[in-house]
This record gives structure tokens, sequence and C-alpha cells, in this order.
């Protein structure tokens, strides 16, 4: 059994190259991971499900529940290649932009997307290379769209395409997506990330493809779904403020704002939220952050984040272990401020009007004044931990369920420490494990009180009816 979470705001790492082995994952676990991202946007997906492998058997090493997610890769838009690789452009230049697959050149370049053509117009603008190059629409015809550049001077091959302010006629799901899914689904993934979602049609199709069997996450990063966020956030089962794509797609002057709101209406919505890009960037090649990586990372936890990412920080970069050691440390410095505890009640939703949670919202109210060391929460499905979760306690939560998917699903939830357990019968075998858990992993000790919510008749989903505050008795007589 691994040393327990001294933390509430949960750490995702991704795997990649220099991390897919067994003995990193347990080292990134040990610094500070609570959940391991898989991008399929490089690599094979059966290597992906291979590296899942590596945090399975290092789950069962420590006993503990660790979440895993397969972040599909989507839509990417991507103009053609150049003759020499690539060209220079000057300001109000025209560059024609068409279907033609022929190298480009000063004056044209192949973009294999005629959806794109078809959708702008005169007046319409184009982002390309995460915003260094942007291009006005002056002339749209059936195959090419002659263009003026406003901002950039090189453009090269293969640079990724955005358009801002259109929502394209394409699925949020490619056939390489749905391949990948496949592979995902069958090797046992916990959570699917679902790339350049537009519109909640693309969550519903997804949704088909995906059932029960893992959680779906909708990744923030277009201009269009913020049109749609609240029916994004309640179609999915988590959220990412995506704010690398979304930055290009928006003035950077918004993205700060914007993060601040989609965290906001995902904890209301009892959903877990996670801010990702570039939060520790600068230690891909470097042991230390900069200053300005360190506050951006304390601002997502002020603002009262789930989870927050790391990419290339622990998917290549030199210091994989040592960049999630410093997002604890911020992390866990930040939880300790008496301000945070002041942003974080002050922004609490309000509760909604249900027995559940009014039994959650009772239960972290008397937690709280009676100074009882931690909330044990018996669910099936994972919702009543989520209410539990959404209220941000100061102390943390037991997340008891008898389904191992749950368990690893609630790993990426604000507070939740998860517990595989078997069925209970009783509420007395409840009080008993939770209070051997305590015990064993740290939290408390004999003598300590605990509140417990659960269901009557117990494992029914949904039926949280009861809480009972207990005393911490392991069963040992210590």
């Amino acid at each position: 059994m691994s040393e327990p979470r001294r933390r509430q705001t949960k750490i995702i790492a991704t795997i990649g190259p220099a991390t897919a082995d067994a003995e990193t994952v347990r080292q990134l676990v040990d610094a500070g991971a609570d959940v391991f991202r898989l991008n399929f946007s490089y690599g094979r997906a059966e290597d992906h499900a291979r590296a899942l492998g590596a945090v399975r058997s290092v789950e069962k090493e420590l006993g503990r529940p660790i979440g895993a997610i397969a972040d599909l890769q989507g839509v990417k838009l991507r103009i053609g290649t150049f003759r020499e690789g690539e060209i220079a452009l000057r300001r109000g230049a025209r560059l024609r932009i068409d279907l033609d697959p022929a190298p480009g050149d000063e004056s044209r370049v192949p973009l294999p997307h005629p959806e794109v053509i078809d959708a702008l117009e005169a007046g319409g603008e184009i982002v390309l290379d995460d915003g260094k190059v942007r291009l006005r629409v002056i002339e749209q015809e059936a195959d090419y769209l002659v263009t003026e550049d406003i901002a950039g001077s090189r453009l090269s091959d293969h640079k990724g395409i955005h358009v801002p302010n259109v929502t394209l006629p394409v699925s949020a799901l490619t056939e390489k997506d749905r391949r990948d899914l496949r592979v995902a689904l069958d090797a046992g993934f916990d959570w699917i990330a679902l790339s350049f979602v537009q519109s909640p049609q693309d969550v519903v199709e997804a949704r088909r493809l995906v059932g029960a069997k893992a959680g779906i996450i909708v990744k923030i990063e277009r201009r269009s779904a913020l049109d749609h966020l609240s029916a994004l956030i309640e179609l999915a089962d988590g959220v990412m403020v995506a704010r690398g794509d979304l930055g290009v797609e928006m003035p950077p002057e918004r993205v700060p704002s914007l993060q601040k709101r989609i965290v906001h209406e995902a904890r209301a919505a009892r959903k877990p939220v996670a801010v990702t890009t570039q939060m520790l960037e600068s230690m891909v090649a470097s042991p230390m952050p900069t200053r300005a990586e360190a506050s951006d990372v304390a601002t997502a936890v002020y603002d009262g984040a789930d989870a927050l990412l790391l990419s290339a920080e622990t998917a290549a970069g030199a210091y994989p272990v040592e960049a999630v050691a410093m997002m604890d440390r911020i992390a866990r410095t930040v939880e300790e401020d008496p301000l945070y505890r002041t942003f974080i009640d002050a922004d609490a939703p309000p509760a909604q009007e249900s027995t559940p949670e009014a039994i959650v919202a009772s239960a972290h109210r008397t937690a709280k004044t009676i100074g009882a060391r931690f909330i044990a929460v018996y669910s099936t499905g994972g919702m009543t931990c989520l209410r539990a979760a959404k209220e941000r306690p100061g102390m943390p939560i037991l997340g008891l369920s008898a389904s191992l998917g749950t368990a690893r699903r609630l790993a990426l939830s604000y507070g939740i420490h998860p517990v595989h357990v078997a069925e209970f019968s009783n509420v007395a075998d409840m009080v008993q494990t939770a209070s051997r858990v305590a015990v064993e992993q740290g939290f408390a000790e004999n003598g300590d009180q605990m509140v417990m919510t659960a269901g009557v008749p117990l494992g029914a989903a949904g039926m949280t009816n009861i809480m009972r505050v207990a005393w911490v008795d392991d069963g040992t007589g210590g």
C-alpha cells in the first residue's frame, strides 16, 4: 500500500516514449500522479493498450485504483506540402488555398479539406500553425479560396489550420478515432476524451459507441463548443479545458476567464474538470519551471479544478518525475493557503433539490463542524461521490465502490480517494470497512470521527438516503 495523498487536486500524467514502462509509471505515482493519459494522436493504438498494462500492474502492486484516459486525436485539419518545404509570407500578400494536391509555392497552398472551403466566405479568418499565421478570406469559389496575409512571415508543410468562427460539417470522430476507440474499449480504458468537439451531437454519437464501458470527457477547444457549453457538460461525464487550441481559436486574453467559467460550470454540474496544456512546459527540458508556470498551476488550483494535466512534460520530457513532483508541491502549497478555502467556499454551487444532494451537503457541514477526519461515501455508480466532490471539502473523501470501473473513474475527481471493496450486506460492515481502510491508508486513527453516507437498499444506484457519524474502529483494538 502506497502513502496516502495529502492533496485534494488530482494530477494527470501523459504516458509517452519516456514513461511507458512499469518502473517509471510507479515513480510517477509515487511522485503524485493519480490518473494516466495516453495520447492517441501519436503512436499506435496497440502500443497505448500495452502501456495501459504497465499502469494496471502498478495499480495491482499498490492496491490503489488508478484511472486511465484514452485521448482520441479528433479531426486534425492540416495544409499540404510546399515544393521547397516552406514559403515566406508578407503582410497583404495574396495566397490561394485550393484542393489541388500538387505541392504549393509562394502563390498557393493545397488544403485537402473541401468542407473548409465550402464553409468559409469572404471576410472569414483562417488561423494556421498555432496562431503564428493568420489569413483573411477575400474570395470564395467552389474549389478554392483567395486569402491575404494579415499576420505571419513563414508557413511550412502540414501545419494545422483553424477556422475559429465556423462550425464545420464533420463528425468529431474520424475513421482513425473509431478504430482507436475500439482498441481503447477492448483494452479497458476508463475514460475516452473527445477532441475538437463542436456540438452536443458529437457527444451523442460517441455515447452510442462507448455505452457504459467508459466515461466520456469533452475537450473544450473550439469556439463553437463554447456556444453549447452547458449542453456538452450535461451530456459528458467529464470536461477538459484544452487551452492550447482554445487559445488559437480565441484571443489569448480571454482564455483565463474562460478557464474559470468552464471550471465553475463543470463543478456546478458535478462533473470532474481538468485544466490542460503547457502547465509546466519548460520542464520538458529543465528541472525547474518558470515562476509564471508555477503561478499558472496555482491559479488552476485556486479556480477549483478537479485535476491538472501534464502532457509533453511527462510523455517526452527529460524530467517527467520531477514535473509531477513539482505540480504536487504547488497544489499542496495552494491548498494549505487560508485564502484557498475562502475562494473555494465562496464559489460553492447551490445544492439541488433532491434527497441525495441534501444528504451529501449535510455530511459535509457535519464533518466540518465536528472536525471529522474524513467523509466515507459508498457509491455504486459514483454519483454520490461526485456530489461530495462538488462540495470541495477540506478533508478527504473515501470513495468506496464495489465496481472497479467506478473506483478507477473516481480517481479523476477532487478529493476522492477511491477504494475497491466487496459488496456490503449492512451498514455496520460499511463502517468497519471504512475504518479499516482509513487506518491502513493513514487517513485516520482509531478513535477519530468520520461521517458516512450510503443508500438503503445497499447497492442500488441513486439511493443515497442515510448519513451516519461514527468513531473509527478498525477492529484491532488499537
